[in-house]
This record gives structure tokens, sequence and C-alpha cells, in this order.
């Protein structure tokens, strides 16, 4: 028997593709389109909400579908920790499942993996991502994510920013500039540039299409179906992300982290 799947934002750029998954996946079928006119007891009858709509309308929604019984996978970016942590408290609360995907991409997200592995060898950080001009937000979630991962394996030690108060210099996510370019031609790029002494580490993703999130949108459908509680991240999904050891630590260097 089908998974019922509800897609909000289905009008926009990625809600037409997650339709477009789901229509050709055995084990789903889409149950209703949603858009910003849709009734609030739209799709109701789905037992999947995907919400890819708008930053200031996601949490409502999110809400709302937790609060009848429906599992979600959340692509909408705007979902910074603090509401994260808002959204760990209400699925406790329904008992619920809930998937926040920052970035569908599987090179995006080995390229975050990777970010997160040179954190704690360099002292300075920063982050440059472009998109389309019509992305309504930034930073991106996903560089927003990408911050967050570093300061994490950094446990603490700040990154060398000089001059972080200027404007030019980028909006500071968890202490890591991060500078947005939105522009014609592209879909989407984001470069984590690593400096030390002599030397530069540039770990770069670039999106050419939007098929590169389709194996991504398939493999978070297949976990929500099983999942309980509230996961962060692809990474989690595809079991990538363990966390890195601090340098000069050889006794962590063979362990195994959770992922982020």
């Amino acid at each position: 028997m089908s998974v019922r799947v509800a897609v909000s934002g289905a009008s926009g750029r990625l809600g037409s593709l997650v339709c477009e998954v789901v229509e050709q996946a055995a084990a789903f079928e889409l149950s209703a389109r949603l858009g910003s006119a849709s009734p609030a007891d739209a799709g109701a009858d789905a037992e999947v909400l995907v919400d890819v709509s708008h930053p200031d309308a996601s949490p409502a929604i999110v809400e709302r579908a937790l609060a009848r019984g429906q599992r979600v996978i959340v692509g909408t970016s705007g979902w910074s920790a603090e509401r994260l942590a808002s959204l760990e408290e209400l699925v406790a609360a329904h008992d619920g499942a809930a998937l926040v995907v920052p970035n569908f991409s599987l090179g995006s997200v080995l390229g975050t993996a990777l970010a997160r592995i040179a954190a704690p060898h360099f002292d300075a950080v920063e982050i440059v991502e472009a998109h389309h001009p019509q992305k309504v937000d930034s930073p991106s979630g996903t560089a927003v994510r990408t911050a967050e991962l570093i300061a994490e394996a950094r446990a603490g030690r700040p990154v060398d920013a000089p001059f972080s108060e200027q404007p030019a210099r980028g909006e500071l996510v968890a202490g890591i500039p991060v500078h947005s370019l939105r522009l014609a031609g592209v879909v989407a790029k984001q470069e984590v540039r690593f400096g030390g002494p002599g030397e530069v580490l540039t770990v770069t993703h670039d999106t050419h299409s939007n098929d590169a999130y389709r194996a991504g949108i398939g493999a978070a459908l297949r976990f929500i179906t099983r999942a309980s509680g509230l996961t962060v991240g692809l990474d989690r999904v595809l079991g990538i992300g363990a966390a890195p050891a601090a340098p000069g630590d050889a006794s962590a260097a063979g362990t195994a982290g959770g992922a982020a």
C-alpha cells in the first residue's frame, strides 16, 4: 500500500521536483499539491507532509502537520538553531517524526562533511554561497548548517575573522563569516575556504540543475516512514558526517562519532 504524501509549496522549483519524485516512486502516492491559497485542512489525509514553502510560512505549516499526526520533511530554509530547538520540543510533545533537510544534494552533504573534518585544523574559515536570484533568504540554509557544524567541530575555538564587524565582511553565523551572492545563471554553489600558514583549502560544491536533488529527496522519503523524533540533516539519513578528531588527538582519530 502506497504512503500518501502532501507537498506544501508544490508550485515552486523544489516543490515541483518533490512532486515529480513522489509520483515516480512506487512506494509513495502524491495526495495533495498545496500552495499559499490552500485551506488549512488541505492534505490532512496524507501520512507524510513535505514542506518546501516559504521561511515565514514554514513553522505554522509544520506545527499544523505534526498536530494532526503527520510525519514531516522540511526542505524550507530559515530553520535556525533556535527554531530547531522549538521544533524538537514540538515533535516530542506530539510523539512525532520530523526530518529537516537544508540541502537534498548528496554532493552538498558530502562537501559539508569534508568541511567539518577540516574545521579543527585551520584558524581562518569563511563561506561563500551563491544561488539563483529568486531565492528569498540569505544566507542559505545550507551555509548556516555548514557554519554551525564547523563551529561544533572546533569545540568552542573561535575562528580568526578580522574586521568581522564591517558589513562587507559578511554575516557571522556561529562566528564564521558567510557571504551570499544571488546571480542569474546560478542554481547553487557553496565554497568553504580554510586559511592557514602558507596555504588555503577550498571545499567547493556546484549544483548545475535540480536533478542533483532527486536522490536526496528519495532517501528522505524512505527515511521518514520509519523515523522517530527530530532528525536534522541528510547526513544523518545517509550515515555520514562522523565527528572529527581534534588536532593532535590520536586516540580520537579512529573513533566513530555520531553524525550531526
